[in-house]
């Protein structure tokens, strides 16, 4: 009888949520890590960290649809999630010059975009027009987790594995080409509902 009476655990409380607010969670440790460019103990804890925020983003989503645990916080929260983790390792990355000079333009595409279209989502979700993710924005992600982890290791992965700053370098310039088409498709699909009142 009493586990009868026993309420539900919030969904707001499920483990894809959860892995989210985790996600959310690490980027000041990522973050704060990287006060310390120089030190190989920092870059690889800073880079193992960033790893696990990046594999939450897989987990999550996957979760949440193979235990029907869907919510209107984790769709919410999914995407935010995502452009804190980038935003913030890009702006600590340029801080300590890992991303500099030319390379520059690339961060600062990408950052645009994604204010860009977290306007748009949060302008459409009230006009209740959905924005879907396409197979390109997935791509374009991937391309910008993978560039910034070798960008994160730095000068310790150099040690191991000479050249990855610029394996990094050129992963960054390619997401920021996605960035732009992924960019300019959304923009498309959203101006027969942009401007409308």
């Amino acid at each position: 009888m009493a586990s009868s009476m026993t309420p539900p655990i919030s969904r707001n409380w499920s483990l894809p949520n959860v892995l989210t607010y985790a996600r959310v969670a690490a980027v000041p440790v990522v973050a704060g890590l990287l006060f310390w460019p120089q030190d190989a103990w920092a870059r690889w804890s800073a880079l193992a960290l960033f790893i696990a925020a990046a594999l939450t983003d897989f987990f999550d989503g996957y979760l949440a649809r193979a235990w029907s645990q869907q919510s209107s916080l984790g769709r919410m929260l999914d995407p935010i999630a995502d452009k804190l983790l980038v935003s913030a390792a890009i702006l600590m990355l340029a801080a300590v010059q890992t991303i500099s000079g030319a390379t520059l333009w690339a961060a600062i595409v990408i950052l645009c975009r994604e204010i860009l279209v977290s306007g748009l989502r949060e302008y459409l979700a009230e006009l209740r027009v959905p924005m879907p993710v396409t197979a390109v924005a997935k791509w374009k992600t991937t391309a910008q987790l993978v560039a910034l982890g070798f960008l994160i290791a730095g000068p310790a992965g150099e040690a191991v594995l000479p050249g990855s700053v610029t394996i990094g370098v050129v992963l960054l310039w390619l997401a920021a080409i996605l960035t732009l088409y992924t960019g300019w498709d959304y923009m498309k699909a959203s101006l027969d509902h942009v401007g409308g009142d």
